[in-house]
């Protein structure tokens, strides 16, 4: 049975996640050919070999607007007025009409859509308001939701059978967002942890 294990020892950002998944495709020049197809406006993705801690792996680079990550966050929300999916604070109809566009099977555009309307739900829960009134922060921008897509892209052309997961570590002290300071795991993080094991420590 083809299975996919994720050792999440160290957590799972989003483009971790991508690299190691992006790793195991035979056809890799195929995926970066059709994330670049995409249309996400002003997204750049590149493959490149990386080493962490003596171990080589891949880290995939996402560019906005020529930027990464968090230059790009900045860059973003100087244009918001200009591009309307390019704002840090986008809502879940944003989100929803950005990837109903996107060139992507119908069953990968299912599961994006799926992540956001989990992460929609658990914040709605936090901040005690309807799910259409959520405002995305971290999550809402291009370089998120380049991830967020290329890891459901990835996961279709890999077909695995089942996916098995080691229980995740949430690491421990406090993270600063967009609301403050917030214990770890964030409120609407450990909301959407709700029944899978996990551990903290440093």
């Amino acid at each position: 049975m083809r299975t996919i294990y994720l050792d999440c020892a160290m957590g799972a950002a989003g483009d971790m996640l991508m690299g190691a998944l992006y790793e195991l495709l035979p056809e890799k020049d195929e995926f970066l050919r059709r994330m670049r197809a995409l249309g996400l406006l002003g997204i750049e993705i590149a493959a490149e070999p990386a080493v962490r801690c003596g171990i080589s792996g891949t880290h995939m680079r996402v560019l906005v607007h020529g930027a990464e990550e968090g230059a790009a966050h900045a860059h973003e929300h100087a244009h918001a007025h200009e591009h309307v999916h390019a704002h840090p604070h986008t809502g879940l109809h944003e989100i929803e009409h950005c990837i109903s566009h996107l060139d992507l099977p119908e069953a990968v555009r299912a599961d994006a859509l799926a992540v956001y309307r989990s992460i929609a739900d658990a914040e709605s829960r936090v901040h005690g308001v309807p799910v259409d009134q959520i405002h995305f922060h971290e999550v809402g921008t291009l370089d998120a939701l380049a991830d967020v897509v290329g890891v459901c892209l990835l996961v279709s052309m890999l077909a695995p059978e089942q996916i098995l997961c080691s229980p995740v570590h949430v690491g421990s002290g406090q993270v600063r967002c967009a609301h403050g300071l917030l214990p770890v795991p964030a409120p609407a993080t450990a909301l959407l942890l709700t029944g899978i094991p996990i551990y903290g420590g440093s």
